[in-house]
């Protein structure tokens, strides 16, 4: 099976969940990650999060207790000038939002609340499938692969990247090409998978 056809695959099965089964899986991965964040990461650290859309797990629980742990968050922007890349900007209950090209809700690009990539702690990501190699399938941008490349390549030692997923998004193998990057952690409602 091709990545295309795998990622539409995968897509179908997580837009198939139920509002509750949705909502449940949300709450079961927000109480993993309440305990992985409380053990490990001081308050006032910055986490990157996102916004779920397409039958992502949902991240409103997830932000909402990143809140209330006292944790700086932010929010992943399509950046502007740099096609295909990420920009993260600080994000609070009063941020004002816009919708971007893919119909994602992201703060409103104000340079002086862009957060860079060497102040962020800890980055949570969606993922479309994932495998037990940490072997990540994304929705085929490239846009968490380049963020990740930089961790990847030593330039961000001190970044934790962690997939989010249902656990219906596990499959035996992903398709691995020369770009693909495996995360070090995933969360899924059943499991805290650490590779």
């Amino acid at each position: 099976m091709t990545r295309q056809d795998l990622r539409r695959k995968l897509q179908q099965i997580r837009r198939n969940l139920t509002a509750e089964q949705q909502s449940e899986a949300a709450r079961l991965v927000a109480d993993k990650l309440e305990q992985r964040l409380s053990n490990r990461v001081p308050q006032q650290t910055t986490v990157a999060v996102y916004k779920s859309f397409s039958g992502e797990l949902p991240t409103s629980a997830i932000i909402q207790k990143l809140w209330q742990l006292g944790f700086n968050t932010v929010l992943p922007v399509l950046h502007p000038f740099a096609k295909g890349h990420l920009l993260f900007l600080n994000y609070a209950p009063d941020t004002p939002m816009t919708t971007n090209k893919y119909g994602i809700a992201e703060p409103e690009l104000n340079v002086q609340n862009v957060v860079p990539l060497s102040n962020i702690q800890v980055l949570l990501m969606p993922l479309v499938g994932f495998d037990s190699q940490g072997n990540r399938l994304g929705m085929g941008g490239g846009y968490y692969d380049r963020t990740l490349a930089q961790w990847h390549n030593g330039n961000r030692p001190n970044l934790s990247p962690i997939g989010l997923s249902y656990n219906e998004q596990q499959v035996e193998k992903i398709p691995v090409e020369s770009w693909d990057i495996p995360l070090p952690e995933i969360i899924t409602p059943a499991q805290h998978w650490r590779f």
